[in-house]
């Protein structure tokens, strides 16, 4: 997948199997593609402000200031002071989730059954709240700093009744999504099972992580000009980032 808002420099390209997690900086000015290796994949994120970790990334605000349930192409996550710390600027996929969290250990355990490092080593069932808390303790963070993730890749449906409908075998293999960085931001994922795959089995899927040089955003990017919303954020960080 390409973006006209993207290069095709590679600055680097790292696999996330299945399971895992991992954080990093991601700087204004990069991109961040997402890619489901063998379909199925979902990849939790949450963003913070590189450089004052107490701003975060706002679940409410972002959904409610775009007038949408989910993220896809020419949506931004916005900060809880108003600014984007990064837009969608292409989405092989559609819709990702924003509802939903993340699992934790009770849940993988009741699921799936016992798993322990001690007995599983490497192979250990892994669940995304634990993931993302070990990626936070590494830059200084903790469980009061953990906020709504996105679950890239999973689609999530609410029925007639209330209740919700995990949608299975809506990502399909190789297909990719394109994040591009407004602010200097860490990134922390988890690639464990969404909270609501119904599947019996643990087997979370592999992602592919490829960061690129993007372009500067133009004064008709999709993004900025999706809503006045977000207008008014791209103006908040450019001035955030010019001080």
């Amino acid at each position: 997948m390409t973006s006209s808002c993207v290069t095709d420099h590679v600055l680097w390209d790292e696999l996330l199997p299945g399971g895992n997690h991992w954080s990093g900086l991601l700087r204004r000015g990069t991109a961040l593609r997402l890619t489901d290796l063998a379909g199925g994949a979902n990849l939790s994120a949450v963003f913070y402000n590189a450089h004052d970790k107490f701003e975060r990334y706002n679940m409410p605000d972002t959904l409610k200031s775009q007038h949408t349930a989910f993220l896809t192409a020419g949506h931004v996550c916005h900060s809880d002071m108003g600014r984007a710390m990064c837009g969608i600027v292409a989405d092989e996929v559609g819709w990702h989730d924003a509802w939903c969290g993340v699992s934790d250990a009770e849940q993988v355990r009741a699921k799936y059954g016992e798993s322990t490092f001690q007995k599983d080593r490497n192979a250990m069932l892994r669940n995304g709240r634990d993931g993302l808390l070990v990626e936070l303790a590494k830059h200084g963070l903790g469980a009061r700093d953990l906020v709504p993730a996105v679950n890239f890749f999973s689609k999530v449906l609410a029925q007639a009744d209330g209740s919700l409908r995990f949608v299975e075998g809506h990502s399909g293999a190789g297909q990719s999504v394109m994040l591009r960085f407004e602010m200097d931001t860490l990134v922390v994922l988890s690639a464990a099972p969404h909270p609501l795959d119904p599947s019996p089995s643990y087997a979370p899927a592999d992602v592919q992580l490829t960061a690129l040089r993007a372009f500067p955003v133009a004064a008709d990017d999709l993004c900025r000009t999706s809503c006045p919303q977000n207008e008014r954020a791209y103006i908040n960080t450019e001035r955030h980032c010019a001080v």
